[in-house]
């Protein structure tokens, strides 16, 4: 017994269009096949009157070139070429019927040696079997067919095509673009290792070029980094291992924190463990004047060397060079609200406070960076 799936096989999705989309697509095949055919019954009418001035394939190129204008199928010269050729081959096997070819053979030699030519020649083009097969089925083997009105009314679908797709914002012919080997990412260059392999073993024609495909699969990866990413709390990603000094606590001290722990910067917390500045390598540099390099560690160890007189004339402890206006960010807040205070307001260190205000972890440039390629990349 068939299974349910196997018969809602036969009835496929929705195209995925909204109605003016669809308005848009149906007025096009509309005005394509009725200027086409306009023209060329003006031009069949003086030209070659027992000729007929439009031929029935047409209306499956106009559906394909008003409606998928996107598609390999649809550009130009798959048009063009691929009714044309189509008309030849099919003109050429009716010359064989009846002896030494049935008309039946003729038929499918006709269809298939078309679907031949097309690969052969990038034309791609699915009325062109319907245009073999009505060379065949109907006995035309005039040469000149596929010049007029075959060649002719491609060639106008095709001009209409370009003029209403660009007037209505659908860009034809689809142009692709080569990518620029040297300024591709290292995600690139993987995102077109892998889709050439996937396409390798799935090795059958696919109505969407290489490229358009990896552009739509590189927009579905975005929208799902930037959901990813919209979930990150700031509490997901800190580093709550801590280390801090207070106001009072002597510049010796904390340089020899930063030294020793590798970092660059120390929030200064009061007795509550609320924020109440932070102080960084360039609050150091800062206040022994290091803006010049001459002298760079004789200033430095001035700085911070005790004084041992009751009197000093220079900064002694963290409180009087800290930085006192500090970003802080609460635990819930999101990660991707923090990306502009680092990335365009100079901020390295972002301290994040919990409940009562109180310091609970610490936000850097590196642990956003680890945050981004992990929604980039779960796995890494």
């Amino acid at each position: 017994m068939l299974s349910r799936n196997w018969w809602r096989a036969f009835l496929p999705g929705r195209a995925g269009v909204d109605a003016r989309e669809g308005l848009r697509l149906v007025a096009g095949a509309f005005l394509g096949i009725v200027l086409t055919g306009w023209l060329c019954h003006l031009l069949g009418v003086s030209a070659t009157p027992s000729l007929p001035w439009l031929v029935a394939p047409l209306g499956a190129s106009a559906l394909l070139v008003f409606t998928t204008p996107a598609s390999p199928m649809a550009q130009p010269w798959a048009v063009v070429a691929g009714n044309t050729l189509s008309a030849l081959v099919g003109i050429a096997f009716a010359h064989g019927m009846g002896f030494p070819l049935l008309p039946e053979l003729a038929a499918g030699m006709a269809v298939a040696t078309a679907i031949v030519v097309m690969l052969a020649l990038r034309c791609l083009h699915p009325p062109g079997g319907a245009m073999a097969l009505m060379m065949v089925l109907g006995g035309i083997r005039d040469p000149g067919f596929a010049l007029y009105p075959v060649m002719l009314n491609s060639v106008l679908l095709v001009l209409m095509g370009i003029a209403y797709n660009n007037a209505t914002r659908r860009p034809y012919p689809h142009m692709q673009l080569a990518a620029d080997d040297h300024a591709m990412s290292g995600h690139e260059d993987q995102l077109d290792a892998d889709l050439d392999a996937v396409l390798a073993r799935y090795n059958q024609v696919l109505d969407i070029s290489r490229d358009d495909l990896k552009a739509l699969l590189s927009e579905t990866q975005l929208r799902a980094y930037d959901r990813k990413l919209a979930d990150v709390r700031c509490a997901d990603i800190m580093s709550r291992q801590l280390v801090t000094v207070e106001f009072g606590t002597p510049l010796q001290e904390a340089w020899a924190l930063l030294r020793e722990r590798r970092i660059k910067a120390l929030p200064v917390v009061d007795k509550a463990f609320r924020i109440a500045g932070i102080i960084t390598v360039a609050d150091f540099m800062r206040a022994a004047e290091l803006d010049l390099y001459e002298g760079f560690d004789e200033k430095l160890r001035k700085l911070i060397r005790t004084t041992r007189s009751s009197y000093s004339d220079k900064p002694e402890v963290v409180g009087q060079i800290m930085t006192r206006n500090v970003r802080v960010a609460g635990e819930q807040k999101r990660l991707v609200e923090l990306v502009p205070l680092f990335g365009s307001t100079g901020h390295h260190h972002i301290p994040i406070i919990g409940e009562g205000g109180k310091l609970t972890g610490m936000i850097t440039q590196s642990d956003l960076v680890a945050a981004l390629g992990r929604a980039v990349d779960p796995a890494a």
